[in-house]
């Protein structure tokens, strides 16, 4: 589980890296600016994330169902969060209607919302 969840921090912090700065160099002049905002916005929620996993994979035991679940919800809430953001901001650009992936994003959140919980969580589980 470790070993997944460092080759998974780095694959989606090197992407964060690459889609940023595809998005700053290629997408700059072909996006709107509320377009070019969301797809930002899809890059530092990855990059974020990514250096979270990253840093729970070097600290974490994955001793207790709490710290797999809590792990599966920022992996899985990222790439729904980033990815569908991606999606909406390029397939405005292409005219493509993507509308049905606003209902991924927020799933997305809410899997971030749920992994930043359980964090929480096994900080405050032997006081409570």
């Amino acid at each position: 589980m470790i070993l997944l969840v460092q080759v998974t921090a780095a694959l989606l912090g090197m992407l964060a890296v690459i889609f940023g700065a595809f998005g700053a160099h290629r997408l700059k002049n072909r996006l709107d600016a509320t377009a070019m905002k969301n797809f930002e916005t899809g890059v530092k929620y990855q990059f974020y994330h990514a250096l979270l996993l990253l840093m729970l994979g070097f600290n974490l035991g994955f001793n207790s169902p709490v710290e797999t679940y809590m792990v599966y919800c920022f992996i899985a809430g990222t790439i729904l969060f980033s990815f569908s953001i991606y999606a909406l901001a390029l397939g405005a650009r292409i005219g493509k209607d993507r509308n049905y992936l606003g209902i991924v994003t927020p799933i997305g959140g809410l899997l971030l919302v749920a992994g930043w919980g359980l964090l929480l969580y096994s900080f405050v589980d032997h006081i409570v």
